[in-house]
């Protein structure tokens, strides 16, 4: 291609369910690959192209929701032992050549023309080129993928080929590739990325082949069958089956004829020895390979399961005429779909920060969950409880955690992998300075208070008792137990401490006049550990008794601890300075940073923290947050929660204190995370619509533009994407569910036109919403026959099925 160019945008005409992507573009490539990703809750292949091979251009990987290994490195002196979301074999390749001529790479010499289409709404890539080789002969080529979201473990490809000018042989190569390794994040490399070992090859029938495989440490057996055939044209004229070491794969050959289409479809299954109701997964996946029909068969009951999902997570919005927002909202929709599915449910599977698509953070399960589950509890609140159960299942791990830290209850780990154990890593690299630097972002306990948060949630949208009662109550009251225990009394002030953590600001992990990590009395830390210890003995009241009792039998729960719990939530410190709530203790002792200077030194100053420790210095020192911190309060509670939860702790507030609070924070804050974006046009939608909005747009944007620098190559931000849909959903809408009674009080951004979306409540499957400037209605399907209550601002009315309750807003219903 003699001047490659590229240009994302929605189709207008198909009302913004398609990507597409014209021409290619080396250095956008690895953004195209994971925005194009396809998946289905239990696999996600990245939209490589299926000639290419690892280099500085492509990242071929497919991921298993679950699947990790470990590893030894050697950094700086120190062994260090990481656990990786495994990219296993490529199933992928596919290539061609005429002739005896080169087998087509796909580079910007050989592509003539080129298009990629993500069709969000049926779940399929598309893939048009023009392909021209030395000896100048051009070929049509026409691929289509999927990642089947009816099967999980099924995939396939299809490759039509047109010679164009020219006749002759044609030889279609098909692979399965074993030779991969971890190497999608470049700050990553150097340190071991082998995971994969135990290669075996077999041929199936006519027409298929499996590659066996196993992880090195945890020793999960993996298999990939392939089965490929003709799907347009005459059949081969030869067929050749090869094997190396760690690949498999066949070639067949063509007698092609100008003009003359010549079609290849691949369908694989993938199967691992974590799967339940096998036998063993080569079993399994040549099984399931031989069963499954061709592509045409796989595709109607691959786009019926889309559809179905597409009917329960409707949302259609407006930003104005120049706005792509809605075309990021619904890409933002298929990948949390794509990623978190019933499949996920069925696993041992929790959020992984970056979803499928790519192996940043390894990908370890977070804190991000607190963005992602909120919206799913209202559209698939069974994926919610099986995302909840990986938690659960890991709660003696945290337990453990607590005994060797010294504390009671579970103390659960910032960075989640396989088993529960605390995944974060020792050390880190700063790519801007090459130095590697000590890791205290393990103190980041708030993780626990996210996960009592969701199981709380959860209960509260869905009225699953059942679910409390096996399981969440026990979550929420081995959480409860650490932030008592943790919590220390300081009889000088009259009020318990937490020392030694940190908050979700991440810029700050300890004091810069100490050499101790972590810092005291965080904010948010302790404002949401009171909220924790209140709710954990509430939830043991809504118990039955005889559960109640069973409950603290088992765990030993002594009668006095409840009461103790509120004493401490009455007693946590909140610190106070310049008339603003306090990020920690001695906050309002740091130094102010210039901001202009580094701006305009650096421009894009997201990453803060590398720049100062490039320049010998640190953040330590300065009022400069990377993100929320003390605004996550506002983003998790209403404006009068927050009023009531300070209060419970004994800090009257003014009604001043909020908007100064958030002012000051905004005005040190560098944006360095994706989900800033989202919690401070979550935070500011009530007071100052115009930032909102402003947050809303650079939010939808982050991975579209991939705004952070590169970060969306090595995987989307699954937190942020949930964070936009569930501000959409419930920020606006000013949507809660407290008190059996589904609550709106809506706002929308600056500039937005109307809000419609679809949600499910306490068993209503069909819970339509519409808020425009002049009014809300709610509407139930018909045929559903319990009523729920609906408050509108002031205005409440007990709606039955087939009813709409709407209310114009300000006025009355």
């Amino acid at each position: 291609m003699d001047t490659p160019s590229s240009t994302a945008a929605s189709d207008r005409h198909d009302g913004a369910w398609v990507l597409r992507y014209e021409g290619f573009d080396p250095a956008q490539e690895g953004l195209r690959e994971s925005l194009c990703a396809l998946g289905n809750g239990y696999l996600t292949t990245r939209a490589a192209f299926p000639e290419a091979r690892a280099d500085d251009v492509h990242y071929p990987g497919t991921y298993v929701a679950g699947l990790y290994d470990r590893a030894v490195s050697h950094i700086a002196g120190r062994r260090v032992e990481n656990e990786d979301l495994v990219n296993l074999p490529n199933w992928l390749p596919m290539t061609f050549r005429a002739d005896d001529g080169a087998w087509f790479a796909g580079t910007v010499e050989e592509l003539v023309e080129h298009r990629i289409v993500l069709d969000l709404r049926r779940g399929v890539m598309q893939r048009q080129a023009r392909v021209r080789d030395s000896a100048g002969r051009v070929t049509q080529m026409t691929q289509r993928r999927l990642v089947h979201m009816a099967h999980p473990h099924l995939a396939a490809l299809e490759t039509v080929l047109v010679p164009e000018n020219w006749s002759g042989t044609l030889t279609v190569r098909s692979a399965i590739d074993g030779a991969i390794r971890n190497r999608g994040v470049r700050r990553y490399r150097g340190l071991a990325d082998e995971h994969l070992g135990g290669f075996r090859r077999h041929t199936i029938g006519d027409d298929a082949m499996l590659l066996e495989t196993e992880t090195l440490a945890s020793r999960v057996r993996v298999a990939v069958a392939a089965r490929t055939c003709v799907a347009a044209g005459g059949p081969p004229i030869a067929t050749d089956r090869w094997t190396e070491l760690r690949r498999i794969g066949e070639d067949l050959t063509f007698d092609a004829i100008e003009g003359e289409p010549v079609g290849v479809e691949k369908v694989v299954a993938i199967y691992t020895g974590r799967d339940p109701a096998i036998a063993d997964p080569a079993t399994a996946a040549r099984q399931a390979v031989t069963e499954a029909g061709d592509f045409d068969a796989l595709l109607v009951a691959h786009i019926r399961r889309w559809t179905e999902l597409w009917g329960r997570c409707r949302l259609d919005f407006d930003l104005g005429p120049h706005s792509d927002g809605e075309a990021s909202a619904r890409l933002y929709s298929f990948h949390i779909l794509q990623t978190l599915s019933a499949h996920t449910a069925a696993l041992d599977a929790g959020v992984p920060a970056r979803g499928l698509h790519g192996e940043a953070y390894r990908g370890h399960v977070f804190w991000d969950e607190l963005f992602v589950l909120p919206y799913l509890n209202l559209r698939l609140p069974d994926v919610s409880r099986g995302l909840l159960r990986y938690r659960y299942r890991r709660l003696d791990a945290a337990r453990a955690a607590a005994r060797a830290a010294g504390f009671r209850g579970a103390m659960f780990p910032w960075q989640s992998g396989s088993d529960g154990r605390e995944e974060t890593p020792a050390m880190h690299l700063n790519p801007r300075s090459g130095r590697w630097l000590e890791d205290h972002s393990h103190r980041q306990r708030h993780v626990g208070a996210a996960i009592a948060y969701n199981v709380w949630t959860y209960y509260q949208a869905t009225g699953d008792g059942a679910y409390l009662a096996a399981e969440g109550a026990e979550l929420l009251v081995e959480i409860a137990r650490f932030w008592a225990d943790i919590a220390t009394f300081d009889p000088v002030i009259g009020r318990y401490r937490i020392r030694g953590v940190m908050g979700p600001d991440e810029y700050h992990d300890g004091y810069p006049w100490s050499d101790a990590a972590g810092l005291d009395d965080n904010a948010y830390t302790n404002v949401l550990a009171s909220w924790v210890l209140r709710k954990a003995a509430h939830a043991l009241t809504v118990l039955p008794e005889y559960r109640r009792a069973e409950l603290g039998e088992r765990i030993g729960l002594h009668h006095n601890e409840p009461a103790h719990w509120e004493h401490v939530a009455r007693k946590l410190r909140v610190c106070f300075h310049d008339g603003v709530i306090s990020q920690f203790h001695r906050y309002g002792e740091l130094a102010e940073l210039d901001w202009e200077r580094y701006r305009k030194q650096y421009g894009d100053i997201r990453r803060l923290d590398r720049i100062l420790e490039a320049e010998g210095d640190t953040p330590n020192r300065y009022k400069a947050s990377k993100q929320a911190d003390v605004l996550m309060l506002a983003y998790l509670f209403s404006p009068a929660e927050l009023v009531e939860l300070l209060a419970y702790m004994g800090y009257e507030t003014d009604p001043g204190l909020w908007g100064r609070t958030t002012r000051y924070y905004l005005d040190r804050t560098a944006h360095g995370s994706t989900l800033s974006s989202v919690v401070h046009a979550w935070v500011l939608a009530r007071g100052d619509r115009g930032g909102s909005g402003r947050f809303l747009r650079e939010a939808l944007a982050s991975d579209v533009h991939d705004i952070q620098g590169g970060t969306t190559a090595e995987g989307i931000h699954l937190g942020a994407m949930a964070g936009c849909l569930d501000l959409l959903t419930r920020g606006y809408p000013g949507l809660e569910v407290r008190e059996d009674a589904l609550r709106l009080d809506p706002v929308l951004p600056e500039g937005a036109g109307p809000l419609e979306f679809r949600m499910r409540y306490r068993g209503h499957w069909g819970v339509h919403v519409r808020i425009t400037r002049r009014s809300t209605a709610v509407k139930l399907r018909p045929g559903q026959s319990t009523a729920i209550r609906v408050q509108i601002q002031d205005n409440e009315h007990t709606v039955h099925a087939g009813e709409t309750f709407r209310v114009l807003l300000g006025g009355k219903a």
